[in-house]
């Protein structure tokens, strides 16, 4: 992976993780997230978002608006309720 392609991945990172998203329903793969507030853990080198939706397993989604939207924190925090997966990373909370 050149320097350029490893920017942008590190910048996707940064700008998806710890996010609450919901997932654009009208791609048909996601319609079983439809308005179910997720958690991204984090952004894989191929640009996928892990996101965790409150049932015990991560799935892979492509780190875009194009397939996500970023829920006002907030919001994301009241309707987020799993306890018992993974857990934001602490110097990003506040």
């Amino acid at each position: 992976m050149d320097t350029a392609e490893t920017n942008r991945a590190e910048e996707i990172k940064r700008e998806w993780t710890d996010q609450y998203v919901r997932v654009n329903p009208q791609h048909s793969e996601l319609k079983r997230f439809e308005g179910i507030v997720g958690r991204v853990v984090t952004v894989n080198w191929s640009n996928k978002a892990l996101i965790d939706f409150q049932d015990g397993g991560w799935y892979d989604i492509t780190a875009s608006s194009e397939y996500l939207t970023k829920v006002d924190p907030a919001e994301g925090q009241a309707k987020y309720k799993n306890v018992n997966s993974a857990q934001p990373i602490p110097e990003k909370q506040g």
